[in-house]
């Protein structure tokens, strides 16, 4: 029975009398591991990482805050040594783990297979400082065999990978904490950048400048519809007009991003002539000019990789790249799947014979090929780990045997159907085209197409047909069957529609095809394809408007800005560079303080500059003008500001609303925008005082106030006298200011309603001798008794609740966080969260809708809305509030705790085996 805190226990001695401590790095790993192990194992997780490079100066021990490099977290004087600290919410585990050392023999590292799992077993070496023998414990799958053979045959740690991590994480720490701060000085505070974050961030904002840019074109053609006359089905088909007299008609792909035709070799139709020409070819007879017929093959798709499992999971499933990685952890851990993090797309002999087995006996023998099947990697320096990702095992379950449910379920099926179609025999048919033609009223010669598929053997289909990233795409398994045709055959026309169409701008990314454009441009790791697109979503760089991936307006002032002064950092073929001198120093082909020193300080041989020095001239930077964009044909220009981005014409400003995508502000909708009214209602006097309520629109919403008379100017001094000093401006009478309940809006808000909402707050009498007032506040409307106080159901009942009711809530107990008003009815109810299985729901809070599945509440995003969100955004959303609860060390903030130091030393790796 595994102990509680991740630690499991499959008992006190082996057959040798000693005991082996393996540490992994999660607890749901530390139980399942250990029940295979059994007896002489004691199995603990670190929890993740146990340390890391200072987060921020208050994390920076004092010995070292007056050093220059202190900030870095690394020492770029003395050959870019890092300085490592425990993570302040590691400490206990890291000291329970030195206690289970002191009582074991020997100590394993069963961390991750790929560089950072390497890289985590080097630190808990270097924390716990062993003075047993280490093992290097590795696997790829967590089944009783493989768990049993990786024990017994383990390797020491290899100290190459763990240097290439090191390089990676110094190098993005040099990245983001030089670059960062000049993003604050002149975009805005709190921005950061990152080494491929930031080239993600420009692959979006210039597919957002193509569309831009792009001017449709527009064109026609004619769409006809012909009977064989031959009373066999199909007997009727369609076919399209690709020729006239033997020139070709234009089509989308004839036309450049501007609109204009490629070539003059083709024949651009409008209305007025495609409609004219169908109507000369209504009625005319037609025959078949050519039939050419083809064998058509499809072999099988390789077994997944992490990216292509991304991309799947998003096409077919709805999943983010970041909700895919979390499903697939859970059945890595649960001993369902082999390791998800890896480039590579070879299978085991044992897992090739599993699948093939597994085909035969569901679709038959004559589905098998005669020899397995071997794929081999194109993913350029292809290391992370040593095989697909597939089912474990060395015979596979299918998906009913698993037991699985939900989400876990639907993503072990994707990845079993693919690892068996894999093994499958191609699948085989024919593709026909078809000419068809026929002369006008007017003796225009008219061509027309039609192609068609037939599957006559459906292989690997049976099992598995790929999604595509385009909807209009035909799927591998569909067919478009043709009639049997000859040529010379003659046909009638039964139908001859004129058709218009437009070109459309490029496609904007989404997760499955932004994670393939940078593995294709070789740019960071494709592990790490799906945090990163987490960080631009988090960090307001990209919003989601469905699936597609939409640039915000401080992402085109970012990329700018980079572009322009930091041109290299954000190069697609200088950043995939970086990656090959990564793997490099990996293979011991490069020195890695050698490769840093290059980067940071430059290469003045060859007259490179280095970050340094790029980061420290940065006076010439237009902070205006890099978050500036005019509008073509207007002297309308977007600026990012710090509260926003807002359209500026000779100092007229206007707010842009959220929702707003960059390629639809267009000029139109730009001064659609300025002509609206600024929101500024004069509502009439305040009978009282005289003196004018106005509502208005403000930065944190609507609001009415009261238009204050100046104070009069005091008399001037006579000459000789002094001058008398007057109170300052800020002493004179505020006028009076409320936002507007969630219930009104500025367009209907009344004087009357105004003057309610400028007597807030309303006093209702005294309690124990004290006042107690009804007021709105930021988290709602209130009453308050000194520095007690208790929610009010709504708005509303600012104006109508009663000292009696007041004492009525004040008797009863104060209620906390969201729940602390009355339980309104969820918004919608989403399904169960694979992660806690309890039944998730949408929620309107007082900063807005938010999702919770009765322990963890997780807001709404940009982008995100109530009606669309799924569960699997809603899982995601959850699991990544929980993650930084956790990161604080729980709910509650507590006292910082100081952390352990580290720099880092090699000699200590080197010395252990």
């Amino acid at each position: 029975m595994p102990a509680k805190n991740g630690t499991a226990r499959g008992g006190r001695s082996g057959a040798d009398g000693g005991t082996r401590l393996v540490i992994v790095e999660s607890p749901a790993k530390a139980k399942t591991i250990a029940g295979y192990l059994g007896r002489g194992y004691v199995v603990e997780s670190s929890i993740g990482h146990i340390r890391d490079l200072p987060g921020s100066a208050a994390e920076v021990p004092a010995r070292y805050k007056g050093e220059s490099w202190a900030k870095l977290g690394v020492n770029v004087e003395h050959g870019f040594e890092p300085l490592y600290v425990v993570n302040a919410d590691k400490r206990t585990q890291v000291a329970k783990l030195k206690k289970l050392l002191e009582e074991a023999d020997e100590l394993f590292l069963a961390t991750d297979e790929d560089r950072e799992g390497e890289a985590i077993a080097w630190h808990l070496q270097e924390v716990l400082k062993p003075k047993v023998p280490v093992h290097r414990m590795t696997f790829n799958e967590i089944t009783k065999d493989a768990i049993r053979q990786a024990a017994a045959n383990p390797r020491e740690l290899n100290l190459r990978l763990v240097d290439a991590q090191e390089t990676r994480r110094i190098l993005d720490r040099l990245y983001g904490y030089e670059v960062s701060p000049v993003l604050w000085k002149k975009v805005m505070p709190k921005l950061s950048a990152g080494r491929v974050q930031s080239v993600a961030t420009r692959l979006v904002v210039e597919r957002e400048r193509e569309r831009i840019a792009f001017v449709s074109a527009h064109y026609w053609d004619i769409q006809a519809e012909f009977d064989t006359g031959k009373g066999v089905d199909p007997h009727l088909f369609k076919a399209g007009l690709v020729a006239v007299d033997g020139k070709r008609v234009a089509q989308g792909r004839d036309f450049t991003s501007e609109g204009t035709l490629k070539t003059r070799d083709v024949l651009h139709l409008d209305e007025e002539n495609a409609r004219g020409l169908a109507g000369r070819l209504a009625g005319r007879p037609f025959e078949v000019k050519s039939v050419e017929s083809k064998p058509y093959t499809r072999k099988p798709y390789p077994p997944f990789r992490t990216t292509t499992l991304q991309q799947e999971a998003s096409r077919k499933l709805g999943f983010s790249a970041k909700y895919t990685m979390s499903v697939a952890q859970k059945l890595y851990e649960n001993g369902f799947i082999t390791y998800m993090r890896t480039d590579s797309i070879t299978l085991s002999e044992t897992a090739i014979g599993a699948a093939r087995r597994q085909a035969a006996t569901l679709f038959g023998g004559e589905y098998v090929p005669d020899r397995p099947r071997v794929y081999t990697s194109k993913v350029k320096n292809a290391q992370e780990a040593h095989e697909a990702v597939r089912p474990a095992g060395e015979s596979f379950r299918t998906p009913g045997e698993t037991r699985l449910s939900g989400d876990q379920f639907r993503l072990y099926e994707l990845i079993w159907k693919r690892t068996i179609a894999s093994q499958m025999k191609d699948a085989a048919g024919q593709s026909v085209s078809i000419r068809v033609t026929g002369a006008s009223t007017a003796n225009e010669v008219a061509e027309f197409g039609a192609t068609g598929k037939t599957i006559t053997f459906h292989g690997f289909l049976k099992a598995y047909v790929e999604g595509a990233d385009d909807p209009s795409t035909d799927r591998d398994d569909q067919e478009r069957r043709l009639p049997t045709l000859t040529q010379g055959d003659p046909l009638s026309a039964t139908a001859m529609d004129a058709e218009g169409h437009s070109t459309r701008p490029p496609a904007r990314y989404t997760e499955a095809s932004l994670v393939k454009e940078l593995e294709d441009r070789e740019i960071g790791r494709p592990s790490t394809y799906a945090s990163i697109i987490g960080t631009i979503l988090d960090r307001g760089y990209v919003f989601k408007k469905g699936t597609a991936l939409v640039p915000s307006f401080l992402a085109f002032a970012v990329v700018n800005l980079l572009e322009q002064h930091f041109g290299n950092l954000v190069d697609y073929d200088f950043t995939a560079h970086m990656e090959d001198g990564l793997d490099e120093i990996a293979r011991g082909e490069a020195e890695r303080v050698r490769w840093l020193t290059r980067f940071y300080f430059g290469d003045g041989e060859q007259g490179n500059e280095g970050l340094k020095d790029l980061v420290g001239d940065i006076g010439d930077i237009d902070a205006k003008g890099i978050s500036s964009f005019p509008i073509k044909g207007t002297d309308i220009m977007i600026r990012v500001g710090r509260y926003g981005p807002y359209l500026d014409r000779d100092g007229a400003r206007v707010n842009i609303p959220e929702d707003i995508a960059p390629d639809e502000l267009t000029a139109e909708k730009a001064e659609e925008l300025f002509a609206q009214p600024s929101g500024d209602r004069e509502l009439g006097p305040d009978p009282a005082t005289g003196n004018m309520i106005v509502a208005k629109s403000g930065r944190f919403g609507p609001y009415v106030t009261e238009i204050v008379p100046e104070p009069p100017a005091p008399a001037p001094a006579a000459e000789g006298e002094k001058k008398k000093r007057t109170k300052k401006a800020a002493e004179a009478p505020k006028p009076r200011t409320s936002s507007l309940f969630k219930s009104m809006s500025l367009d209907t808000i009344t004087l009357e309603d105004a003057l309610k909402l400028l007597s807030l707050p309303r006093t209702l009498g005294e309690l124990d001798g004290e006042p107690v007032t009804a007021q709105n506040g930021r988290f709602g409307p209130y009453i308050k008794k000194g520095t007690d106080s208790r929610s009010l159901g709504s708005e509303d009942d600012l104006f109508t609740v009663t000292l009696e009711q007041a004492k009525e809530l004040f008797a009863q107990p104060k209620a906390r966080g969201r729940g602390r008003a009355a339980a309104a009815a969820p918004l919608r109810e989403l399904g169960d969260d694979p992660a806690s299985g309890k039944p998730v729901v949408v929620k309107e809070g007082r900063f807005g809708p938010y999702v919770t599945d009765g322990e963890t509440n997780a807001s709404l995003r940009k982008g995100d809305e109530v009606e669309s969100i799924t569960i699997q955004r809603a899982a995601e959303l959850l699991a990544e509030r929980r993650e930084k609860v956790a990161a604080g060390g729980g709910k509650k903030k507590t006292t910082t705790t100081k952390k352990t130091t580290t720099p880092r030393k090699r000699s200590s790796a080197k010395s252990s085996s």
